[in-house]
């Protein structure tokens, strides 16, 4: 058992947003975490599907180092080598992925690239076309915008008013977005696959109809790709398992590997909407945050991470599949929920993983989420299947 992090003698020194953390970790290598008291432990959520390429990757680490001492920041009156050729390179990955060409905005996480991409729609579709119609199930941060756009009404609730200028419709369903689409919606705002809402993938059609309806009332298609992206999903991003499109894209987690940054990346035509003042951010293209971006995206191709999580992912997935108690498993990729049989609670199985040394989440009530690095081995994969396997037993 995990002795408590926190005690009445040492309390937590943190705004209580959180709840209390049940482990301290203090280092990491690849897959593996280790806790205060020396514990390992195999990270099968990769810290949100953050670490698409392994706790304290070397190509990373020595590139933050590098730079760090070298230029961190200067503020964006200014240019710096380092985020020229991170706006590049994510620019030449979104060129192969649609075959447009295209403009990026760095922030620092993925609630402020969804507010940029927010305020792009509203400035694009002008004074009273300024609704945005995202999917109930959905997440989409915890800025104010971006939880307007967020379809749980639970996390609204604390909150009100909230911001106008937000609709929602049930996911998958293209009727239900025909019908709240009106003269004064700028934008679709959808995930390929919902991640916090419980790794639900878009059914097979449905993308390909939001881009045409988009392209029929002359609306902007808006991805949120800050979980699938940078190759979770067996592509380096989850809009071209259906071959679409989309106007704008919305990136963070996998792009720093740890480190604090965002991106959205628009259509030159779109993205030339924002002009001078419109937006803004005081981090934007941060040295060491730009050269966190090269050294993930140029180890990502060297290793073609993409075919990693597609290839993994299938093995973890018929592996989870096999275990009795677990009924059905969804997701794409290395981004996976493990459906469990009723008479199992996702979060008492959750709690019993991490007290056996696995760390996943319980992302609803009955299911388990798997995003472990892209660079898990096999031999971890069966270790974790293991444990399942016997405390599920």
């Amino acid at each position: 058992m995990i002795a408590p992090v926190f005690s009445d003698t040492s309390p937590s020194p943190f705004i209580p947003v959180f709840g209390a953390p049940a482990v301290t970790f203090v280092r990491g290598s690849g897959t593996e975490l280790f806790d205060t008291e020396g514990n390992r432990y195999l990270d099968f959520l990769g810290g949100l599907a953050v670490i698409g390429l392994g706790h304290s990757n070397p190509v990373v680490t020595e590139a933050i180092a590098d730079q760090a001492a070298t230029l961190m920041h200067v503020s964006n009156l200014f240019a710096n080598p380092r985020a020229i050729e991170a706006a590049q390179m994510v620019n030449a990955l979104l060129k192969e992925a649609t075959g447009l060409d295209g403009l990026t905005f760095f922030c620092n996480s993925g609630a402020e690239a969804n507010e940029a991409a927010l305020k792009l729609a509203r400035k694009f579709g002008g004074r009273g076309r300024h609704v945005v119609v995202s999917a109930y199930g959905s997440f989409h941060g915890r800025t104010l915008a971006a939880l307007a756009a967020t379809g749980q009404p639970a996390k609204h609730e604390p909150f009100f008013p909230m911001p106008d200028g937000f609709r929602h419709v049930a996911y998958g369903d293209i009727d239900a977005l025909r019908g709240a689409i009106d003269p004064s919606v700028s934008a679709v705002l959808i995930e390929t696959v919902q991640g916090e809402g419980g790794v639900i993938p878009s059914p097979p059609g449905y993308l390909r109809a939001i881009r045409d309806l988009c392209d029929e009332r002359g609306m902007l298609m808006i991805v949120d790709e800050v979980q699938t992206g940078f190759a979770r999903t067996g592509r380096w991003f989850g809009f071209q398992h259906d071959d679409v499109m989309p106007d704008v894209v919305c990136m963070a987690k996998a792009m720093g590997n740890g480190f604090p940054v965002g991106a959205i990346w628009a259509r030159t035509d779109i993205a030339t909407s924002f002009q001078p003042g419109d937006h803004g951010s005081t981090y934007s293209a941060n040295a060491l945050a730009a050269v966190a971006v090269i050294a993930v995206i140029n180890e990502m191709r060297r290793i073609d991470a993409p075919s990693l999580a597609a290839t993994k992912g299938a093995y973890l997935r018929d592996e989870l599949a096999a275990i009795p108690g677990v009924v059905s498993v969804r997701g794409q990729g290395l981004l996976l929920a493990a459906e469990l049989d009723p008479a199992h609670d996702a979060k008492a199985i959750y709690q019993l993983l991490l007290e056996h040394g696995v760390v996943t989440n319980a992302v609803t009530p009955t299911s388990l989420r798997f995003a472990p690095p892209l660079t898990v081995s096999v031999a971890e994969i069966d270790e974790v299947v293991a444990v399942l396997r016997k405390l599920l037993s």
